[in-house]
C-alpha cells in the first residue's frame, strides 16, 4: 500500500470562519455537504504562498505577472497537451461572472444557449442576466447511466437563434467525463451550425487516477477559433474562496471583445492571495491531487457500499469526474426538495436536491465527497435515520 503524503482524514473546525458551506445554516448542528467546496486543507505549497503574503501585513491590489500565466499555460501543456498562449488568457475574479460577461460580450438580446440539462444551477441565472434565452438539450438517462441526446443538440443547433453551446466539461452535476467520441459529435454539429462553445473545464482535474479527460481545444484544431475555455484551480484545490479564474480563445476578436466587458463589468482584477496561491497550485502541486482523486474515489466506494446494503433500490450514478455523487432516490417516492427537507429537518443533514440543477429526472440528490471519511461516515448514518 502507498504511503500517503497528506492528510486528508483532518478534521476541520470551519464553522464560525465566514464559511458559505459551514455558517449559512443558523443551526450549528447541521452537517453541510451540499455547496461545491471542499473541507480538505489547501495542500502545503499553497498554505505557505497564502501565508506568506498573510505574515506581510499590506493586503493592497494585485497584479497578474509573468510567473501567474506561465504556471497556467505549463499545467495545461503539462497535464492535458493543451496550447495556451498568454495573449489569449483573460482574468477574472470567478468563472460565474466572467460566463455572464462572455455572454454580454458576444451575444444579441434574445439568442439562444444550449445547455445539457441537469446543470449547474447558477448557469441559469448567467444566461437570463445576459439577455439571452436558454435551450434545453436534456441528457439522456437510461438503465442508470447517462448520454448526450445528439439528435436533439442538432435541432436546437439549427434554430435561427441559436448562438451559443454551453458545454460542462466534465459535468456537473452527473459526473459524466465525456468521451473523445462524445466531444468530436458535439463538435461537429458546433461546426455545422457555426455555434460558439463556451467549454466549462473547472472539474476536469478531479477524476479517478488514469482516467483521460479530453480539453475541447486538443481534438480539432480547424474549430479552435469559435471555443472559449473556462477554468480556475479553485476546485481542484480548495482555493474558491482566494478569488481567481481565467478564460482563453485563440480568436482574437473574441478575446478583445471579452477582455472589454470584463474591464466594464469590473471582473478583472485579482487579488495577491488569489495569484499567489494559483501559482503555486499549477507549480508544486501536481502530486496533491493524485492523492485527492483516490480519497474522493474511496469517498464514494464507501457511498455506493451504504446504499447497497441500506436502501439497494437508491442507484448512485459512476463518478467519473468531480467530487459530487448525484444519487437517483426514486424509490423513497418523494421530490428531490422533499428528500432533501426530510433530511435536513429529521437528520440535520444539508444536501443539494435535483431540482435546483434541472434535472430532468425526478427526485435526485447531489452530494459532496469532499470531506474526511469520518464526516460522510456520520452523515450516511443521519441519512438512514432520516430515511429509514
Amino acid at each position: 500500500m502507498a504511503e500517503h503524503k497528506y492528510n486528508f482524514d483532518e478534521i476541520i473546525d470551519r464553522k464560525g470562519t465566514y464559511s458559505y458551506k459551514w455558517d449559512l445554516m443558523k443551526d450549528p448542528e447541521v452537517l453541510p455537504l451540499w455547496v461545491a467546496d471542499m473541507d480538505f486543507k489547501a495542500a502545503p505549497a499553497i498554505y505557505e504562498a497564502v501565508n506568506k503574503l498573510a505574515k506581510q501585513g499590506c493586503y493592497g491590489y494585485g497584479v497578474a505577472t509573468k510567473e501567474y500565466y506561465d504556471a497556467i499555460i505549463n499545467f495545461h501543456k503539462r497535464h492535458y497537451g493543451q496550447h495556451v498562449e498568454k495573449e489569449w488568457i483573460s482574468i477574472s475574479t470567478a468563472i460565474v461572472p466572467a460566463l455572464t460577461a462572455i455572454l454580454q460580450a458576444l451575444s444579441l438580446p434574445g439568442d439562444e444557449v444550449i445547455l445539457q440539462t441537469p446543470a449547474y444551477n447558477c448557469f441559469f441565472g448567467c444566461i437570463k442576466n445576459s439577455g439571452c434565452v436558454l435551450a434545453e438539450n436534456k441528457i439522456i438517462y437510461k438503465d442508470g447511466k447517462f448520454s448526450l441526446d445528439l439528435d436533439n443538440l442538432e435541432e436546437l443547433a439549427g434554430h435561427e437563434k441559436a448562438r451559443f453551446l454551453l458545454l460542462c466539461n466534465p459535468h456537473n452535476p452527473s459526473g459524466r467525463l465525456w468521451t473523445k467520441e462524445e466531444l468530436l459529435s458535439i463538435i461537429a454539429i458546433a461546426k455545422k451550425h457555426n455555434l460558439i462553445v463556451i467549454s466549462d473545464e473547472i472539474h476536469c482535474d478531479i477524476r479517478p487516477n488514469g482516467s483521460v479527460f479530453h480539453a475541447l481545444t486538443t481534438l480539432d484544431e480547424s474549430f479552435n477559433d469559435r471555443i472559449i475555455t473556462m477554468r480556475s484551480g479553485s476546485k481542484t484545490f480548495n482555493i474558491a474562496g482566494l478569488k481567481n479564474a481565467y478564460v482563453f480563445t485563440q480568436n482574437q476578436e473574441f478575446h478583445n471583445r471579452i477582455d472589454r466587458q470584463f474591464n466594464i463589468n469590473e471582473i478583472n482584477d485579482l487579488p495577491p492571495f488569489g495569484i499567489a496561491a494559483t501559482v503555486a497550485a499549477y507549480n508544486e502541486c501536481d502530486d496533491w491531487i493524485v492523492e485527492l482523486n483516490d480519497y474522493i474515489q474511496d469517498n464514494y466506494k464507501l457511498l455506493v457500499k451504504f446504499f447497497k446494503e441500506n436502501f439497494p433500490k437508491v442507484k448512485v450514478a459512476s463518478l467519473e469526474s468531480t467530487y459530487l455523487a448525484w444519487v437517483d432516490c426514486s424509490c423513497f417516492k418523494m421530490s428531490g426538495t422533499e428528500i432533501k427537507n426530510t433530511l435536513l429537518k429529521k437528520g440535520k443533514l444539508y444536501v443539494n436536491d435535483g431540482e435546483m440543477y434541472m434535472s430532468p429526472y425526478p427526485s435526485f440528490l447531489r452530494i459532496n465527497l469532499g470531506c474526511p471519511k469520518a464526516y460522510l461516515e456520520e452523515a450516511l448514518k443521519r441519512f438512514k435515520t432520516a430515511l429509514a
